[in-house]
């Protein structure tokens, strides 16, 4: 699909150098970074991936990890 847009100089000129040296045309420089742009936008967010995580092991602590938290407590750590 042909498309019209419009670019700031420096970044054309950079694309025209890299299509030059890679020497391949200006379409697929500019084809190639809009699906890599797409690719690494349209992912969740890390911290919605933890929080889909959390939701599917739920909020309850694990007994074990209390239990070594109290025992490791600060008023058995001399300062």
């Amino acid at each position: 699909m042909k498309v019209a847009v419009s670019i700031p100089d420096p970044i054309f000129d950079e694309a025209e150098a890299l299509a030059r040296r890679m020497k391949i045309s200006r379409s697929k420089v500019y084809a190639r970074a809009l699906k890599e742009f797409v690719a690494n936008n349209d992912r969740p967010s890390l911290t919605e991936q933890i929080n889909a995580a959390l939701d599917e092991i739920g909020e309850e602590p694990d007994p074990v990890v209390l239990r070594a938290g109290a025992r490791t407590a600060l008023k058995h750590t001399e300062w």
